[in-house]
């Protein structure tokens, strides 16, 4: 699906359920190369396409492998663990979904078995917790977190991050 096919999508009917926190937050648009990414997400687990050839894990998903232009490639499940590389306080202005969750957190985590990868996500305090659900003070760069799994109405399963020792 490309972006232009995801903006031409027609919204999903109303219903009379109250809009829960993710009601309104932007989702990700899986493609073909990423689509096993969200599939393995969706049953909890955290995966990374790793060429066949050379062994080296990549992200995000591409049908060539970058170091040795292989096209072959297998999905690698991983630990979950990582560590903080970055994050970011996002201040206003900011989309209406997000500023009724503000103050909240966007990380970068560094996966402990591929220190290459990196991935976006959310530090959170239980997998189904609001974006704000932590205390800005309590994120620190290099703190040990492990991913969690949070599915978004209307969307895919996300990976999040919970604090290793909280």
């Amino acid at each position: 699906m490309t972006v232009r096919d995801a903006m031409n999508t027609s919204l999903p009917p109303a219903t009379d359920t109250p809009p829960g926190p993710d009601a309104d937050l932007l989702l990700p648009v899986p493609d073909d190369d990423g689509a096993p990414f969200w599939e393995y997400a969706a049953r909890g687990e955290l995966r990374v396409q790793t060429c066949s050839d050379c062994d080296e894990p990549r992200f995000p998903p591409r049908p060539c492998c970058p170091h040795c232009q292989s096209f072959t490639a297998h999905w690698q499940r991983m630990s979950g663990r990582g560590r903080i590389w970055s994050y970011v306080l996002p201040h206003p202005p900011l989309l209406p979904a997000y500023a009724a969750q503000a103050p909240y957190n966007a990380i970068i985590v560094e996966l402990t078995e591929a220190p290459r990868i990196r991935l976006v996500g959310n530090l959170v305090a239980a997998p189904d917790a609001a974006l704000n659900s932590v205390d800005p003070a309590r994120l620190r760069i290099g703190a040990p977190v492990k991913a969690v799994f949070h599915a978004l109405p209307g969307g895919p399963t996300v990976p999040r991050w919970v604090l290793e020792r909280p």
